[in-house]
């Protein structure tokens, strides 16, 4: 076991930061010229029965849930050292907590990451959404709405006995090991949602593979800089295992609500001495650089703001509404929609198919009123 100073310790959490800023950028260039919004994938499926945006999508969890299952595989990383791994599954903050916000989504005109790369690109709007989202986001972690939520919803839990993944299920059931199980499970999530990507022609460009691929591939990088540089098996100053830069201190990936929350109490408050800069916040930084450039380079960069009340009020009730639902349902449609789901995680299946849900009525209810 390699053992480290508190200086060594220091350098490697920039070296986990260096290569996270990296990565985000990355993913803020690829969501901006691809056009990656999980909203407008639920939308044009739901207005037009257009599912390209869709499969971009399900191409990006294929490729994350591969690339994460191969490495829990060959024992470089495991879902164990996740912010997913609980036994006790809060079923109903997930699906609740889901829902708010996929109904914030679509009232905000994006999640909160295509709110980020829509402020890069000069709009607004965004900035109001992300402000909404920061204020409610905090507050579900710390203030009014977090003490309603863990003595309220977070009870309403059950007990998984064989744990939070699919590959620990497979594992009991099949009487495996804990690293063949993960293998399977990925290796036949990923080759289901690619057969369901791959049977439509219409999806085969470059730019659809380029985007969808791209994001998983990155989403699966960052796993490997959380889980593998930012591991320290005995930390200086605790003594105990520790990965370096994230905020709760164990393995993370892509996810923006919380980490936006952290950049508003960051700057409230720094002058307490004890805020420091994680990974989700150099993801958010990361990605609001990277989507900025690219709007520049296209020429797309403009200013855009409001033009009614209604708009406003629409666009911070779903801002408010993403970061209680985002914190409820512990991620976004990347930290649950990629990130959780490439663990193959319950609770991340649950959120997600809260998000959808939510989405799906916010659509329709939109559609009627029009």
């Amino acid at each position: 076991m390699v053992l480290y100073s508190a200086d060594e310790v220091q350098q490697l959490v920039f070296l986990v930061q260096g290569p996270s800023f990296a990565l985000s950028l990355l993913a803020g260039i690829l969501v901006h010229r691809g056009h990656f919004c999980t909203m407008g994938a639920i939308s044009d499926w739901v207005v037009m029965r257009d599912a390209t945006r869709l499969r971009q999508w399900a191409l990006a969890v294929a490729v994350a849930t591969a690339g994460f299952g191969l490495m829990a595989w060959l024992g470089w990383i495991s879902p164990l050292s996740t912010i997913y791994a609980s036994s006790q599954l809060a079923w109903l903050s997930a699906l609740l907590g889901g829902a708010m916000f996929g109904i914030g989504m679509v009232l905000a005109s994006g999640c909160s990451s295509k709110s980020l790369v829509r402020l890069a690109a000069g709009n607004l709007k965004s900035l109001v959404v992300l402000l909404a989202m920061a204020v409610s986001a905090l507050a579900a972690m710390r203030g009014l709405t977090a003490v309603w939520r863990v003595h309220g919803l977070d009870t309403v839990a059950i007990h998984l006995p064989y744990g939070p993944f699919v590959g620990q299920w497979i594992s009991a059931f099949l009487a495996l090991d804990l690293r063949t199980g993960l293998g399977i499970s990925a290796a036949l999530v990923s080759l289901l949602l690619l057969g369901w990507v791959v049977i439509d022609r219409r999806f085969h460009t470059v730019f659809n593979w380029a985007t969808g691929a791209g994001l998983g591939l990155l989403v699966v990088a960052l796993w490997w800089v959380s889980g593998v540089m930012g591991y320290v098996p005995e930390h200086p100053e605790t003594l105990e295992p520790v990965f370096l830069a994230t905020h709760s201190g164990r393995m993370e990936a892509f996810s923006f609500t919380a980490p936006v929350g952290y950049w508003l109490d960051a700057l409230l408050y720094y002058s307490d001495g004890s805020k420091r800069l994680t990974l989700g916040m150099v993801t958010v930084v990361g990605v609001l650089v990277g989507a900025c450039l690219s709007a520049l380079q296209q020429g797309s960069f403009r200013w855009e703001g409001f033009t009614h009340r209604a708009d406003l009020v629409r666009h911070l009730v779903g801002g408010a509404l993403m970061g209680t639902g985002g914190v409820l349902a512990m991620g976004c449609t990347l930290g649950q929609g990629l990130s959780g789901l490439s663990t193959l995680s319950l609770g991340s299946l649950l959120s997600v198919m809260g998000i959808f849900a939510g989405a799906w009525a916010a659509l329709l209810w939109q559609m009627r009123q029009s």
